[in-house]
């Protein structure tokens, strides 16, 4: 094959090459879709539209929130997996992301092959909050209130599989307590029912309990994260009682699979710098939210080891969505 005929046969291939890199330099030139797979209101959609709106003032491009609820998340998520892995279709999404398909009889995707991490955006620490008329002013008190009367405590979960669930299901566990755990459709019930007494605990982001709590109608008796939350700095944490408990619901964004690297790395280093400006701080600490850059490597390896943590306590407790 002489020269002219092998720059022929090369000429599309070149051609197709220096198309993606200049598309992928061009990024973004045309709005960005952001689909969140749960309704709106809530802190999911709370934090995915802050930081959409912050990554369209930075990029100076529009980022479009797509609620796309339904399926536990999954059919928001199943969207995103079947888009085009050019940097316009983009999913924020909770932890129960990776932990949904573990309970689930069978979703349509893979968490590891259908998407590519991006950047961990947030973690929410949990709250323990039990219901003020019992005699449970902190977690030494729970362990020998629930051990005291054996099956008979009962703690509620806002949904199986959910963060709140298997923070509930390692409570149980890592204190060798004796309670039992009641499925609710929703927190809104579950903390409902938390306050009127006929649940006694219920373990969910910092968030849904703090005004309940200020407002003397349930009592936060411990957080879930490593050091105490600057949103309650007068509660302990679950680990100065129990060694080693730590627990967080988190946030994240992923594209498609194959998502081209320096889209991927140009996207983690927008939401880097959105995590860094103080209105996002301003807005999500008082939250009781940890904001957490890091590079995409870091996200990966974190959802790594989140993913076997989590299939551990999802294992032990046998959670399973009917």
């Amino acid at each position: 094959m002489n020269k002219r005929i092998l720059l022929k046969a090369l000429a599309p291939i070149l051609f197709g090459l220096a198309t993606a890199g200049a598309c992928a330099q061009a990024w973004p030139n045309k709005p960005v879709r952001v689909v969140i797979p749960f309704p709106p209101g809530g802190t999911l959609d709370t934090v995915g539209r802050l930081l959409a709106q912050k990554l369209g003032e930075q990029t100076g491009q529009t980022f479009v929130v797509d609620n796309r609820p339904g399926g536990n998340g999954t059919i928001g998520a199943d969207n995103v997996a079947k888009a085009p892995a050019d940097g316009y279709t983009l999913l924020f999404n909770a932890s129960t992301f990776v932990t949904a398909p573990m309970t689930m009889k069978s979703v349509p995707y893979s968490v590891v092959a259908n998407f590519t991490p991006v950047a961990l955006v947030a973690k929410a620490p949990l709250s323990v909050a039990i219901n003020k008329n019992l005699p449970i002013t902190d977690v030494k008190s729970l362990v020998a209130y629930a051990n005291s009367n054996p099956g008979k405590m009962t703690f509620a979960v806002g949904s199986i599989g959910s963060a709140g669930h298997l923070s509930t299901e390692l409570l149980k566990r890592a204190g060798n307590l004796d309670y039992l755990i009641v499925p609710y459709k929703g927190t809104a019930p579950a903390f409902q029912d938390l306050i009127g007494g006929q649940i006694d605990g219920f373990i969910d982001p910092i968030l849904g309990s703090l005004q309940y709590h200020k407002s003397g109608m349930l009592r936060v008796i411990a957080v879930t994260s490593k050091a105490r939350a600057t949103s309650l700095p007068d509660v302990p944490t679950v680990g100065e009682t129990i060694e080693g408990y730590e627990f967080y619901s988190w946030y994240g964004l992923w594209g498609p699979a194959k998502l081209p690297a320096d889209i991927t790395q140009r996207l983690n280093a927008e939401v880097n710098k959105a995590l860094a400006s103080a209105d996002m701080r301003e807005k999500l600490t008082p939250q009781g939210l940890l904001l957490t850059p890091g590079s995409v490597e870091d996200f990966a390896k974190f959802q790594h080891g989140d993913m076997a943590a989590s299939q551990k306590i999802i294992t032990e407790g046998n959670i399973r969505v009917e």
